[in-house]
């Protein structure tokens, strides 16, 4: 008899990146967590030609976050703007984020990951200490 072939096997592969951002205000922790998951893209400088208007909302701190994120990536994808420095205002409120973006076009740079999508797993957004802290996870 022959040897028994197997139907399928997993093999390791690392599709996520998972961070925690930090800031002193909650905006500051908004504006951390863009500049992290830019950084997850590009480590380097990038300059500040392009500005882009931003105005988002959510539910809660949790939805809020993901979609100034999911904004974010889809600038990326949709218009080829890779971000250098923003500066958000949030109504906490309301729920409501506006804020600037400024970056510069993504063909400028030597971009070496793609970020497909922000996830909800494992999110939050929570004062720790008198510190501001989120963890997102990123589907690469």
């Amino acid at each position: 008899m022959g040897k028994r072939m197997n139907k399928f096997k997993f093999l390791p592969h690392t599709a996520d990146i998972k961070f925690v951002a930090y800031g002193k205000t909650l905006n500051k922790v908004f504006e951390n967590a863009v500049m992290a998951t830019f950084n997850a893209m590009y480590k380097g400088r990038v300059k500040s030609k392009i500005k882009k208007k931003i105005s988002v909302s959510g539910e809660d701190l949790d939805s809020l976050l993901y979609n100034l994120l999911e904004r974010a990536i889809i600038l990326v994808d949709a218009e080829d703007f890779l971000v250098s420095k923003l500066k958000i205002k949030i109504d906490n409120k309301n729920m409501m984020l506006t804020g600037e973006l400024y970056g510069d076009k993504i063909k400028n740079y030597p971009v070496g990951l793609s970020i497909k999508a922000v996830t909800y797993n494992d999110m939050f957004v929570k004062k720790i200490s008198g510190v501001w802290k989120c963890q997102v996870v990123l589907d690469v």
